[in-house]
């Protein structure tokens, strides 16, 4: 399959997703409920890129979406950052103790959260839902209740006899990696790693294109220069 990925043309083997076909070029894109050896989901949204151009231009979750001929796609559009900043947001007001989110804002430049926090302790990934059912063969866990009474439990909330006790859940688990600070923190947004140099020039030419990530990402280059880049 030949695609355009952020201006470049590379062909992509038949079968891979938009994510892999980013992978393959080094592009990063941040994800949080894909996790190799699992089956993609698209449930955190935190890889949404662009496809297609002008006005036809659409959202999509990378690791769910299929390459296809001749595709475009835009990785670190100015609306894709600004979409993935905003689901971050949301994230993190669900569950603020989670260090994987919390190094993941300071990674992306949130430096707000501008939803109510609610200090829970999931933020149904489904991480370990599938580790259990795919890797580990148990299916001991699930989701359970749809809406704002969705958890992941056991069957009947009673002990399972098919867990086996593997631990491979906690492992995966980005909510059960407490931030620096720990439980006991008023603040929602730590930013305890928070890198200060962010993307100037972003709004000018609304790509990514420098090998060093978004332009002007690094502060060694200019508004000016950037459009040499």
């Amino acid at each position: 399959m030949n695609i355009k990925i952020d201006g470049i043309r590379v062909d992509i083997p038949e079968g891979f997703t938009l994510l892999e076909a980013a992978k393959f070029l080094g592009i990063e894109i941040p994800t949080l409920c894909w996790h190799e050896g699992l089956s993609a989901w698209g449930g955190c949204r935190l890889c949404v890129v662009e496809i297609g151009e002008g006005e036809r231009k659409k959202m999509v979750t990378s690791c769910t979406y299929p390459v296809e001929e001749g595709i475009v796609v835009h990785t670190a559009s100015e609306k894709v950052v600004k979409s993935r900043k905003m689901i971050l947001e949301l994230l993190i007001a669900q569950c603020p103790t989670s260090r994987t989110l919390q190094d993941l804002a300071s990674k992306m430049g949130v430096i707000q959260v501008r939803f109510d926090p609610k200090w829970e302790n999931c933020i149904y990934c489904g991480l370990c839902v599938r580790i259990c059912n795919e890797q580990m063969m148990a299916r001991a866990i699930g989701f359970v209740n749809r809406g704002n009474k969705l958890e992941i439990s056991t069957p009947f909330d009673k002990n399972s006899e098919d867990c086996r006790k593997c631990g491979g859940c906690i492992y995966i688990c980005p909510a059960c990696t407490l931030r620096c600070q720990g439980i006991n923190q008023d603040n929602v947004l730590c930013n305890a790693c928070y890198n200060s140099l962010q993307p100037t020039c972003i709004s000018n030419e609304d790509n990514y294109n420098c090998w060093m990530g978004l332009k002007n990402e690094c502060g060694t280059c200019s508004k000016e220069e950037s459009k040499n880049i």
